[in-house]
């Protein structure tokens, strides 16, 4: 068989034929080891690497009027007769502002009272998009044209790589640092929202699949692999070659693999719903607990494109309203059990609500403002902004009163600790969602 030359290898090539993972050899120069084992050492300088920010992706258009109830206004029932949630249903917020909770939120309404929940009302943007894919893109970029790489990737980018700290935000800070820490999504591909100019962000869906996976296909893929990590001994990795970029990809993907399954193979402290949110809020925890480096986890939870048979109290949207409470109640218990509970915020969102009005189909269509859920002890708990108007619509719609970068832009200064002009692209006035330290 043919000796493999490493520098043969292109970067294109690597990442094409899904080389990942492998062992990595104790051999390699210094320079690339202090790459793969970052995420095992302490944080960048100034930045503190204890607040940790979860996203939660409620996928699919969430219809936030029956999420936070408006049960005070009569508009709301004679718009939904089919659907609507009763008032004496409603797990009551605010009794003056007549709000309330879809009946399937009990986990959240007990960390509402326990002061860990904020809920902001009304949140959008300009000229809003009613397409998932392109509203999704908008609020992953933090741009309305949908462009552009995603707002956490470009704060890993500019707070942990170093990246974008010129003048203005500009791309000529250094290359990323020995010590940055890229984002975990638990989903099958990464989220636009992580994707930066220089980090790139890890994901999977379970950790049996976060491996080398080569020699499964083949075992002549075995070779190529132990040649290029330098288990053939003899390679000349000089810095910013082929053969160091590759190294380094390998060392960093085996040392990522190691630890990341090491950590969600730890028991959890608490019982989790068999959910499949909940297991990704689980497997984060776990990683948390393990005390990974990692600022920024990404988890999804999928099926609120409630067209039809959409139900109210009981239906599809109360399953998945249900399920992500529940998992949301399980993931701070355990968190609270690990210690680690004032560490991390969770953020909840979707790209867009639904219409004000049922459909014929005993459903929601499409539509444009929803709340967002933040979740943590840091939180300023209770309801921010004003609830739409269900009769000032917008063809049809809900107006919006919170841009969602206003949000963004607060959990950015006051809980990342980084500028939200450079995060952000643009100037948009901070709500105040995090406590004062």
């Amino acid at each position: 068989m043919a000796q493999y030359d490493p520098q043969a290898f292109t970067r294109r090539a690597f990442l094409g034929r899904g080389m990942v993972l492998a062992s990595a050899s104790l051999a390699v120069p210094s320079f690339l080891q202090r790459s793969a084992f970052a995420m095992a050492q302490p944080g960048t300088p100034g930045v503190d690497d204890n607040r940790v920010l979860v996203v939660v992706q409620l996928s699919g258009g969430n219809d936030g009027l029956n999420t936070v109830v408006p049960f005070g206004d009569a508009t709301y029932y004679r718009v939904r007769a089919g659907i609507g949630i009763a008032e004496n249903a409603a797990l009551k917020l605010d009794a003056d502002q007549g709000l309330g909770l879809h009946p399937s939120l009990a986990g959240l309404k007990e960390m509402y009272d326990e002061g860990l929940l904020g809920v902001v009302q009304g949140v959008g943007y300009p000229n809003p998009n009613r397409s998932h894919f392109v509203s999704m893109d908008i609020w992953h970029t933090a741009d309305t044209d949908a462009t552009g790489e995603g707002w956490l990737g470009r704060y890993i980018d500019h707070q942990c790589c170093g990246y974008g700290k010129g003048e203005s935000g500009t791309p000529d800070g250094p290359a990323p640092d020995a010590n940055s820490m890229p984002g975990i999504a638990l989903m099958r591909t990464a989220p636009l929202a992580l994707e930066g100019v220089k980090s790139k962000p890890i994901a999977f869906e379970t950790p049996e699949l976060f491996r080398w996976t080569g020699e499964d296909v083949h075992e002549s893929l075995a070779a190529p692999y132990e040649a290029l990590t330098g288990r053939g001994g003899g390679q000349d990795a000089s810095e910013g070659s082929n053969a160091d970029f590759l190294l380094r990809t390998a060392l960093d993907a085996q040392v990522s693999s190691d630890l990341i399954r090491k950590a969600v193979a730890t028991r959890p402290l608490v019982e989790y719903p068999r959910s499949e949110l909940a297991q990704q809020l689980s497997m984060v925890a776990s990683m948390i607990r393990a005390g990974l480096k990692t600022r920024v986890y990404y988890v999804s939870h999928g099926g609120f494109d409630t067209h039809a048979g959409q139900g109210g109290a009981q239906g599809n949207h109360a399953r998945l309203l249900q399920t992500y409470a529940e998992a949301m109640r399980a993931f701070y218990r355990d968190l609270k059990a690990q210690e680690n509970d004032t560490r991390v915020l969770t953020m909840s969102f979707s790209e867009f609500g639904r219409r004000v009005a049922q459909n014929a189909s005993g459903g929601t269509d499409h539509g444009t403002a929803a709340p967002m859920f933040l979740a943590g002890p840091m939180v300023r708990a209770g309801i921010h902004g004003e609830h739409p108007s269900l009769k000032n619509l917008d063809d049809g719609d809900l107006k919006f009163g919170i841009d969602f970068r206003s949000v963004y832009a607060g959990i950015t200064r006051d809980w990342l600790q980084a500028d939200p002009k450079v995060v952000l692209k643009g100037t948009f006035s901070p709500l105040r969602v995090i406590k004062k330290a």
